[in-house]
């Protein structure tokens, strides 16, 4: 009985922890389609949705658009830890290696021996014979926001000279700094940089700049720093997510952040935010900002600041500043019985689902995020070919965000008393 009182979501990720740890699913096995997912657990595409995605976050399962869902080619790590041989701080890297449309799931530890899938010379998991690398630094990949910046990044360099080597931080500003170096030394033509959250630079990237190392930044920039830079101008993005749900007649609008740190991705769509009211004349509450707690997503806690604010319906809207919290918010108001979006609107920055269907559920701000990875890509190709035109200036591609709208959010209705 207690595990009919977990979240769907929850119960789906424990069903496949389940079938990993007795050994019924194995490394590199497939994970059946979200459709067979829906069918299995008689539940919807948000919910299957959801739990692919923490299962993802936590390392059980990789995911390659197109192809599906796999077991980790690291879950044996994994398993040991799950099994109290727990990895010292700062553990194990994950690591993509090659193409988008082939990539494989390595897991090492920095200054350990390699695994199986990266043997074949010292070196040589870094830079394959006959090509050069791109180094891809980022914090996640637990999400299709960040699956399609891949998708951007892989369609203007699958036709060139160089491979893609992808290095996850886990959002440490160290790990990025052993990242950037450790993709340096061991050879890599140039570095795409996805920075992580932080409330100070890592001075690693602004020594890149110094040395005229060739580098981009994607999706976050340095405040009063130039660089070559491909983003979303999250400030409009605010602007349009405001003028949007103001428009279908809500007043109490909340925007939320998943972590208090005061990143500038956040402070531009927060200022976007706030212009937007200040423009409708409108008084802005210092309590629809919800950016002032961290958010655990193994789990829904009723005791956390967020359930409260919506169990009590202070707010008739959401805006939530990645698709994830979005599918975090949705299953607590499914869990209050609260209707999305009759009782409460949710507006995600990011399309939390795969975008293959034009009926996602979701309606979001979308930063056009395969743009974006192009971009980027591209602008680090030029440098390649022009590498005296460094002296030059730096080259900053800003796209302007769309609202797409589809069906989690809808006209305010009058509440009954």
């Amino acid at each position: 009985m207690q595990n009919e009182r977990k979240p769907l979501y929850m119960q789906i990720q424990q069903h496949f922890k389940d079938m990993i740890l007795q050994g019924v699913l194995r490394e590199n096995d497939k994970i059946p389609s979200e459709k067979e997912l829906m069918e299995q657990f008689d539940v919807s595409r948000i919910t299957v949705a959801n739990a692919l995605m923490q299962l993802a976050k936590d390392g059980w399962i990789y995911r390659i658009p197109g192809r599906g869902s796999f077991v980790s080619e690291g879950i044996s790590e994994l398993l040991q830890r799950h099994q109290g041989s727990a990895a010292p701080d700062g553990g194990p890297w994950t690591v993509l290696d090659g193409n988008f449309g082939a990539l494989t799931h390595n897991v090492t530890s920095f200054g350990g021996a390699l695994t199986d899938a990266q043997q074949g010379g010292s070196e040589a998991g870094i830079q394959a014979p006959g090509r050069k690398t791109i180094g891809l630094v980022m914090p996640m990949l637990v999400d299709y926001f960040a699956i399609r910046l891949l998708q951007g990044i892989n369609n203007i360099i699958a036709d060139s000279p160089y491979s893609l080597q992808i290095v996850l931080t886990y959002n440490s500003i160290d790990r990025e700094k052993e990242a950037i170096n450790d993709l340096i030394r061991k050879g890599a033509a140039g570095l795409i940089i996805f920075p992580c959250d932080a409330e100070t630079y890592n001075e690693e990237i602004l020594s890149l700049k110094m040395r005229g190392y060739p580098f981009v930044l994607i999706d976050r920039y340095l405040p009063g720093v130039a660089t070559n830079l491909s983003r979303s101008d999250g400030l409009i993005g605010g602007q349009l997510a405001i003028d949007y749900l103001w428009g279908l007649g809500h007043r109490d609008i909340a925007i939320c952040s998943d972590s208090p740190l005061p990143t500038i991705t956040v402070e531009e769509r927060i200022n976007g935010y706030m212009e937007a009211l200040k423009q409708k004349e409108a008084m802005i509450n210092p309590a629809l900002i919800l950016t002032d707690f961290n958010v655990d997503y193994r789990e829904i806690d009723k005791k956390h600041p967020l359930y409260r604010f919506i169990k009590n319906q202070i707010a008739t809207a959401y805006i939530t500043l990645n698709g994830r919290l979005g599918l975090h918010i949705y299953s607590i108001c499914k869990e209050l019985g609260l209707k999305v979006p009759e009782d409460v609107s949710i507006l995600t920055f990011d399309d939390p689902s795969p975008g293959l269907h034009e009926w996602g559920y979701f309606s979001h701000i979308s930063q056009s995020e395969i743009e974006m990875g192009e971009a980027a890509a591209r602008i680090l190709l030029d440098i390649f070919q022009k590498p005296d035109a460094k002296d030059s200036g730096y080259t900053k591609v800003i796209l302007e965000p769309k609202l797409i709208e589809s069906q989690s959010t809808g006209p305010l209705r009058k509440r009954t008393t």
